[in-house]
């Protein structure tokens, strides 16, 4: 015969030892005030006893809260991520930043993917809401930036953080420092002696688009010089990142330098580079933003910006359960910066390779 699953150890099964009820369990499990210390001391003990787990569901009992935090992401481009198979790790960092934490404070992070451009948005999210009765929400892009997501969220007052949005309005704005990442991105290149810099930007629901097309611009300019027709528009696939590759390459004179606002478009960019026999870095300095697995196992492995998105979502749990368990919270926004790797595919600007 198999052998018989032992049965676990439950919160009824500590209040029967401690001989309190299953609300006092609760309260002690989530270290509420006013437990009297000696039925904390006994609860305890009788949690070493059986050893018990806390578990969600038991937790749940005092009513206050449900420890769980959702974060919503973008189903379309989620799922295209994950069945192109291409690289991209973005959602791996938000949850590695996101699990982590959580679990630093007894809390859970549960992923729903959403159709932010849906008919049905609304009831998915009033459904994943009923359901799930989280404590807090993270929005990520284009989440972040949809009014009828953040109204609704308010209206039923859950608190909620909008990774990758600085605007004004509800929930913790909270972002790695996009313009300036274009920035420290602009100005190496600059530094290295290109003065005809390309950009690709994103697609134009995402905030963070038009704040590193800023920063480019702005570092430009602070060296004097000209952006016009040097600034074509991508939305993070790498079909549309070839395209506006090859608007840029095409133009007389070409840039000596792309930036390329991820690393699918920065791939499709060397790619088109290589097919017109340009040398990288020799003919065109190339850099990319993520930093994803893939760019460093190219040739030339790319330089890129690092972004921390791990440490923004871990910053945006913490804020959410800080909000939650009443403790002060600062005025956002709430920025990280981001940094620049450089590898082999930038270079000076080289004499007998002008454009």
């Amino acid at each position: 015969m198999p052998p018989r699953r032992r049965q676990s150890v439950t919160i009824r099964h500590v209040a029967a030892d401690a001989g309190v009820s299953l609300q006092t369990v609760s309260r002690v499990i989530n270290k509420e005030p006013n437990v009297r210390p000696e039925m904390m001391e006994r609860v305890q003990a009788s949690i070493l006893k059986l050893g018990y787990v806390p578990s969600i569901a038991a937790q749940r009992m005092g009513g206050s809260r449900s420890y769980l935090i959702v974060a919503l992401n973008d189903r379309e481009r989620t799922i295209d991520g994950w069945r192109s198979r291409e690289g991209t790790d973005w959602v791996d960092q938000m949850l590695l930043g996101g699990m982590l934490t959580c679990a630093e404070y007894g809390y859970r992070l549960i992923v729903e993917l959403v159709d932010t451009h849906s008919d049905h948005i609304e009831r998915e999210l009033l459904g994943a809401i009923a359901a799930l009765q989280p404590d807090g929400v993270i929005l990520t892009p284009p989440h972040s930036e949809n009014p009828l997501i953040t109204r609704l969220l308010e209206a039923h007052g859950i608190s909620f953080a909008r990774i990758g949005s600085l605007k004004p309005g509800s929930g913790f704005p909270i972002s790695i420092d996009d313009e300036g990442a274009a920035r420290l991105a602009t100005e190496h290149l600059t530094a290295l002696g290109h003065r005809h810099i390309g950009f690709i930007a994103g697609p134009d629901d995402y905030e963070l688009s038009g704040l590193r097309v800023a920063g480019w611009r702005a570092s430009m300019a602070a060296a004097g010089l000209a952006c016009e027709g040097l600034l074509a528009q991508g939305d993070f696939t790498f079909a549309s990142g070839r395209a506006a590759a090859i608007a840029l390459l095409s133009r007389i004179p070409r840039p000596t330098a792309i930036v390329a606002s991820n690393d699918q478009m920065a791939l499709a960019t060397l790619e088109l580079a290589h097919e017109r026999g340009l040398d990288v870095p020799g003919d065109l300095s190339l850099v990319s933003f993520d930093d994803t697995p893939i760019v460093r196992f190219v040739r030339p492995p790319l330089t890129a910006i690092v972004q921390p998105i791990a440490d923004v979502t871990a910053r945006a749990v913490e804020l959410l359960i800080a909000e939650q368990s009443g403790r002060p919270v600062p005025d956002g926004p709430f920025i990280t910066p981001a940094s620049l790797v450089v590898r082999q595919s930038t270079g000076p600007i080289l004499p007998d390779h002008t454009p």
